[in-house]
This record gives structure tokens, C-alpha cells and sequence, in this order.
């Protein structure tokens, strides 16, 4: 039991040392605000889509090599569908840069693609605390509120991700006939 409890402190003393180590993510907040304004301004869909391509390379920019190569590999293991590796390797990211809204956020989708919605819900809101205007985050969020049929809330952060992207694949939920049609608007 000693020896438990031991190492439990090991743990905890080196995740809290290696999140000292981590240094800051790059702050890309006004590359993103201003994407974000492009896109709300394309034209269709598809210029729009060329937009987000552009916010994904600013929010997988990890702080620092260490977190970048976890980055990385979490991602090849996600499209590999090696769902529990992938979750390791963002365990290991997020242990290391708490700060990190991304990390947060491959790891909801990692839980979400196991359609454990109860444990990508809380990283989906720590990578909209850490990241308020991240799409990806936000629609995430909203089609994980769906996959707990939490409606209501679902709607509202998908109109929230909307309001960001208005050309968003999800934006047909919304629809009339839609999963998350507005009460009321049946075909």
C-alpha cells in the first residue's frame, strides 16, 4: 500500500514538474480572429473551407517539440483508429501542457469517436475556457451535447460555433427536419 501511495506522488510531483517545463503556448489569437473574419465574409462554402484549414494549423501549434511530437502521434494514432493510444498520447500532452487547449480537444475527439460523450464534454470546455473562439472545439461540443440528447444545449453551441463559421458541414442539423431543427420547425 506504501509503495501505491509512493508512487502516486512520484506521479503526481513529475506531471506537476513536467507542467512547469511546458512553455506557453504561441499566442495565435489574432491569426484566428482574423481567419474567422474572412471566413464569416467567403462567399461559399468551399472558400470558406480553405479558411479552416488555415485555423488548424494555428491550433495544432504545440509550445514546444516535446508537445508537438505528442501532438502528432496522438493524431496519427486517431487516424489509424488506434482510439486508446491516442488518448495516451494526449493524456501524456495534456499532463505535460495544461495550457494547451488543443491537446484537450483531440483527446474529446478521441472520446467522442468511442462515443464516450461523458468524458469528451469536460476536455471540449477546457479547450473552449483555454480557446474561446475554437470552431472545432465549439462544434464538437455541440454535436457531443447531441450525442447525449442534451437538445437544447446542443442548439446553443451549435448557433455559438455558427456565429464563427457560418459555413460549418453541421450547420444542416439546424434544418428543418434537422436533429436540432428549432422546436417547432418539423418538415
Amino acid at each position: 500500500m506504501k509503495q501505491i501511495a509512493f508512487a502516486s506522488v512520484l506521479f503526481i510531483s513529475s506531471t506537476a514538474a513536467n507542467a512547469q517545463d511546458c512553455p506557453v503556448a504561441p499566442d495565435h489569437s489574432a491569426g484566428v480572429s482574423g481567419v474567422i473574419a474572412q471566413i464569416q465574409q467567403a462567399e461559399n462554402e468551399q472558400a470558406a473551407r480553405a479558411l479552416s484549414n488555415q485555423l488548424w494549423e494555428f491550433w495544432t501549434d504545440a509550445p514546444d517539440e516535446s508537445a508537438q511530437a505528442a501532438l502528432d502521434r496522438g493524431m496519427a494514432r486517431l487516424r489509424a483508429a488506434d482510439l486508446y493510444g491516442a488518448i495516451e498520447d494526449f493524456d501524456k500532452l495534456v499532463a505535460y501542457c495544461p495550457s494547451y487547449a488543443e491537446g484537450y480537444n483531440q483527446r474529446a475527439f478521441a472520446n467522442y469517436l468511442r462515443h464516450d460523450f461523458q468524458a469528451a464534454l469536460p476536455d471540449l470546455d477546457k479547450a473552449i475556457e483555454l480557446s474561446p473562439n475554437h470552431v472545432g472545439a465549439i462544434s464538437g461540443r455541440a454535436l457531443t451535447l447531441l450525442g447525449l440528447h442534451r437538445m437544447d444545449d446542443a442548439r446553443k453551441a451549435l448557433n455559438q460555433a455558427l456565429e464563427l463559421n457560418p459555413w460549418l458541414s453541421e450547420r444542416h442539423l439546424l434544418a428543418p427536419g434537422g436533429p436540432l431543427a428549432p422546436p417547432g420547425e418539423d418538415i
